[in-house]
């Protein structure tokens, strides 16, 4: 009886309500809004999360007004007004751009050795942008940059598999079978890689060769990790692609937004609908003097 008589309760619930009564359990829980104030600063594009973590240590973080020092103290960006050196921090659009880097420049904001670093080209670049990844010193090519920390965990992730092409001069003269184990996947001190598309760039010289090799991987120094598994050293590396973008006519050393329909397509190859469109990008290419420009 007791049981019919909390049936007839549910069924007059729900004749008033116009909705059916369900149990708590079945009803899906809302995503958390919540997250670490060090998260919540870099996703909003004003930092990275080093240096979110950095001027929260310094006490140039409030929230609500108030100092806080944690970057672990849990906040709701929605609701909570977070501060940065005394300017209230708002969500920036999210761009992305790319850069030609030439060789000579670090993948890094300052150095303090006094070395150029790929922010000097970088001048006409709206707030903070944060590099996707790396290319060392002696590596030129495309290298993006974004304030979408999402996007560049997407891009980085081992899980995306993009593709990144590379062209490469070897110091030796590489066989077929060099290039077959490549091809296959090398065994490195970090783990075997996993298999590469390869090609020979052009005839085989007495003295190098020149490839063309293409990894779904972003380990350290890989490539030239990898030449020196088959027997090599690389003496010049320069990467001419990410996944469907390319450099195209983008000099040296200049750097632009990317258009629209490239992040649509960048978008496409890492199966990324849930990212929010940064919007309409101009395209534009931000080139710096020719003279300006450090030689290769």
């Amino acid at each position: 009886m007791v049981e019919a008589a909390r049936h007839r309760v549910n069924e007059e619930r729900t004749f008033a309500c116009g909705a059916s009564v369900r149990d708590p359990a079945t009803v899906p829980a809302r995503p958390s809004r919540r997250r670490t104030l060090d998260r919540a600063l870099a996703r909003s594009g004003a930092c990275s999360r080093s240096e979110a973590q950095a001027a929260i240590a310094a006490g140039r973080v409030t929230v609500n007004g108030r100092v806080v020092r944690d970057p672990m103290h849990w906040l709701d960006p929605q609701v909570d007004r977070i501060g940065l050196d005394g300017e209230p921090v708002r969500a920036r659009p999210k761009v992305v751009w790319m850069l030609h880097k030439p060789t000579g420049h670090l993948t890094t904001r300052s150095d303090e050795r006094g070395r150029e670093t790929v922010y000097a080209l970088m001048t006409d670049a709206p707030g903070w942008l944060g590099p996707v990844g790396r290319l060392d010193k002696d590596t030129s090519g495309l290298l993006l940059f974004t304030n979408d920390t999402d996007l560049a965990d997407a891009i980085t992730s081992p899980r995306s598999r993009l593709e990144k092409r590379y062209e490469v001069a070897c110091t030796t003269p590489l066989a077929d079978a060099q290039l077959d184990q490549l091809r296959r996947g090398v065994e490195l001190d970090d783990g075997p890689t996993l298999p590469a598309r390869v090609r020979r760039l052009g005839a085989a010289g007495d003295d190098r060769t020149c490839i063309e090799i293409v990894i779904t991987e972003g380990r350290n120094r890989q490539v030239r990790r990898m030449v020196a598994a088959v027997g090599s050293e690389v003496s010049a590396l320069h990467r001419s692609a990410i996944g469907p973008l390319q450099l195209g006519g983008l000099a040296e050393g200049a750097a632009r937004e990317l258009t629209a329909a490239e992040l649509d397509a960048l978008h496409a190859a890492l199966g990324s609908a849930a990212f929010r469109h940064p919007g309409r990008a101009s395209g534009r290419a931000r080139s710096r003097g020719s003279g300006d420009r450090p030689s290769r």
